[in-house]
């Protein structure tokens, strides 16, 4: 069976239309939702820590965080571990990978690569394959444009007399959201929902929810995030100050042109009557909000392209296709935007498959993981997994069988202090509650931090009403710690 393997990087599961969010139903993906049509969407797919680089590597090795080693989004990964490409390979697999990588080590067990620079630029991106010496070589074009041509001209490179798996990983729509030129003024007429959450007060949580910086009201950048230039040097995070220039270098000046057109004729009617407190904040929703479904459109499109490709060179029939992301993200939810908090819109993340001979445009509410996705690859291959593959195989799920699955996932987020300033927590989900420790010493004007959450999703799906400590809850609270210990134990987790 062939490998085709999708993913996006920080796509929310809002922003897809098959799951039928308020969102989506204003920027529809027909593409993706084919692949829903004709497969599995799974309605309860989650990740294992919330941010890029430890998930591509749970993905790689099907290993928790602290398995694997990359705990963090800068460094961690034990280069020893084995990545499921490298026992497809050695089975005469065709193995490529094309777009992000992102990883401290170089990529193993592919034929092809050809990986982005770091994060990537949305515009003339840079990318290092496996034949360039080790020299990233500029090309001209959108990214999401450019990853999909790739990936399409080694398909075509390749004979039909041995099996391939190729992964296509995007950069969008990663922050800061730049659109294809094509697309800059896609929406704008459109007025997005505001989630009910936006104006969050977290009055029944911790200290956790008031240091962190990843607000859209505090923490974004009017140059950088909203495309406002002529605000460039007002007041924000330096971080994000100083990558507003490093996301504009790359473009041209037919492309800078194009862009400034849009933006300064989108930007004139707020400079000169920029709004205050919550229109602010309405405001700057809607900007981003936007942006962020433009890179969405792209992404569909591509995703078009790539099925159609198998269509017509009759591949549909005995080819796995994947479309993932490497974790959800917010779009408004408890104010927030970005990640890495265990809340459902970060923890959860899009997975639709389709699976030669299994079933079509149902849904699965079973709760599966990122850890997963290896092993079931490697099922999909006929292949033996190794022991130390922590996940569980879809492939059961994806033919319909009646079989018996987890009843509970483990979460747990390390990468603190850091970008966005997320307190380090961990914690378990069932079917219905959710329970999440926030620990760990402060940093800076942090204070140390021991704080429970503990959540009914079934009457309170946005996560706004903390009942750990309730009494009609106490029996639940203490089965989930449990739980919590449990996991803790057989994991082997050191913190």
């Amino acid at each position: 069976m062939n490998i085709l393997y999708i993913m996006t990087d920080d796509h929310a599961f809002q922003a897809i239309s098959a799951y039928g969010h308020p969102i989506s139903e204003l920027a529809p993906t027909p593409n993706l939702d084919r692949i829903a049509r004709e497969g599995l969407l799974f309605s309860n797919a989650f990740v294992e820590n919330s941010i890029s680089a430890p998930s591509r590597a749970t993905l790689l090795t099907g290993m928790y965080s602290h398995q694997h080693g990359q705990t963090h989004l800068g460094y961690g990964l034990n280069p020893d571990r084995h990545f499921f490409t490298e026992y497809l390979q050695k089975a005469g697999y065709r193995t490529a990978i094309i777009g992000k990588w992102h990883l401290n080590v170089d990529p193993k067990g592919f034929d092809y690569y050809k990986i982005l620079n770091d994060q990537g630029e949305y515009y003339n991106p840079y990318f290092r394959t496996s034949e360039s010496d080790g020299k990233y070589m500029q090309e001209e074009g959108y990214v999401t444009n450019l990853i999909t041509d790739a990936a399409i001209s080694w398909l075509d490179t390749i004979s039909n007399d041995r099996p391939f798996c190729l992964m296509v990983h995007h950069k969008a729509p990663h922050r800061n959201w730049m659109p294809d030129l094509k697309y800059l003024d896609l929406y704008e007429d459109v007025t997005f929902p505001e989630p009910p959450t936006l104006f969050d007060d977290y009055s029944t949580r911790g200290d956790q929810m008031r240091t962190h910086e990843l607000s859209v009201a505090e923490h974004m950048g009017y140059a950088f995030d909203f495309k406002v230039a002529q605000l460039q040097n007002e007041p924000t995070l330096k971080y994000i100050h100083d990558s507003f220039d490093i996301a504009m270098s790359t473009m041209n000046e037919e492309q800078l042109e194009i862009w400034n057109a849009s933006y300064d004729r989108k930007n004139k009617e707020f400079l000169q009557n920029r709004p205050e407190g919550k229109d602010l904040v309405r405001w700057k929703y809607q900007r981003y909000i936007k942006d962020y479904c433009r890179t969405i459109k792209s992404v569909d499109d591509q995703v078009g392209r790539l099925l159609d490709y198998l269509e017509e060179h009759d591949l549909v029939d005995n080819t796995l296709i994947v479309y993932t992301s490497d974790q959800g993200f917010f779009l408004g939810e408890h104010g927030l935007y970005d990640k890495r908090f265990m809340y459902e819109e970060a923890f959860r993340t899009p997975l639709i498959i389709m699976y030669p001979g299994g079933l079509k445009g149902k849904h699965c509410d079973e709760l599966v993981q990122n850890i997963d996705y290896a092993h079931t690859i490697m099922d999909a291959a006929g292949l033996s997994v190794p022991e130390d593959m922590s996940g569980m195989s879809l492939v059961p799920l994806l033919k319909g069988e009646d079989i018996s699955w987890r009843k509970s996932l483990y979460y747990h987020f390390y990468d603190y202090p850091s970008v966005g300033m997320a307190r380090k927590h961990d914690g378990v989900r069932n079917e219905r509650y959710k329970l999440i420790h926030f620990y760990g010493e402060g940093y800076g004007d942090d204070k140390d931090i021991d704080s429970w959450e503990l959540y009914d999703l079934q009457e309170d799906p946005t996560e706004i009403n903390n009942l750990y400590g309730d009494e009609r809850y106490e029996i639940i609270g203490t089965e989930l710690r449990e739980e919590l210990e449990r996991y803790r134990k057989e994991l082997k987790i050191s913190e």
